[in-house]
């Protein structure tokens, strides 16, 4: 009998104090339906200067934990990113505050096994958003920046600032020499940053939770900076020969 292809899921979890959220991240990964599939997951939590108990946690539970001594979320995605294991066919991540479901990876990574594209984004806005889990003021704020990035980047996408995200492992390596924010910003470069590189993007409904523990996000200061890194990246182009390749590639 030949035996079964399994191709591999990196999960990223980048968590600075997330000791109430971790484990009921971990625990619901669907690993038996995964393997049903032919996928395998492998979890990374990315501990970003935690002065709880989220990286023993983390251990305790079979996810492998790395340490970024540089405090900001941009910085943990980065180091996971670079830690990617070398035979990963996909990556996804997701936050380590129990937001968003770990049981709907497989919704996220369908669209890029079948070469539908190459990058998801699990949408809130257009998915379901529970009670308590988001304010009006974030919720017009995540929409007012997701209708701006449509307009001026040209791509599919309905929330840009999303915690949940999917990509196959080439358009990983293409992005992570281009990433530079250390903080909350780093979606947003992320996804401006992917359109200018020409990836192919596309946006899937999630569900989003009230998150568990407090939050690290400043509405005002963080969502500055976010407009600053929409606004300087409508100037940013990848390099040309880089851009060429990725034309190239898609008349083929």
């Amino acid at each position: 009998m030949q035996k079964k292809f399994t191709k591999k899921i990196a999960v990223l979890i980048p968590c600075h104090n997330e000791a109430g959220g971790i484990a009921s991240v971990i625990n619901n990964f669907p690993h038996e339906k995964a393997k049903k599939h032919g996928f395998d997951i492998q979890i990374i939590v990315i501990d970003n200067r935690s002065t709880d108990n989220t990286a023993n946690i983390a251990r305790s539970l079979g996810a492998t934990v790395i340490h970024e001594p540089a405090k900001g979320k941009g910085n943990a995605i980065r180091l996971g990113f670079a830690s990617v294991p070398k035979d990963a066919h996909y990556v996804v991540m997701l936050d380590g505050d129990n937001t968003y479901r770990p049981e709907e990876l497989l919704r996220l990574i369908e669209p890029i096994d079948s070469g539908f594209c190459n990058v998801v984004i699990g949408s809130r806005l257009t998915g379901r958003i529970l009670e308590g889990s988001m304010s009006l003021f974030n919720r017009f704020g995540n929409w007012m920046y997701s209708y701006l990035v449509r307009w001026f980047y040209g791509v599919n996408v309905t929330d840009v600032l999303t915690g949940y995200f999917a990509w196959n492992r080439e358009a990983v390596e293409r992005l992570l020499p281009h990433l530079k924010s250390d903080g909350f910003a780093i979606e947003m470069e992320m996804v401006t940053k992917m359109a200018r590189l020409g990836e192919e993007i596309y946006s899937v409904p999630v569900t989003y939770h009230p998150r568990i523990g407090e939050t690290n996000l400043n509405p005002i200061a963080d969502g500055t900076r976010i407009l600053w890194m929409f606004i300087k990246n409508l100037y940013w182009q990848p390099f040309a020969t880089h851009l060429q390749e990725r034309k190239e590639i898609k008349k083929v």
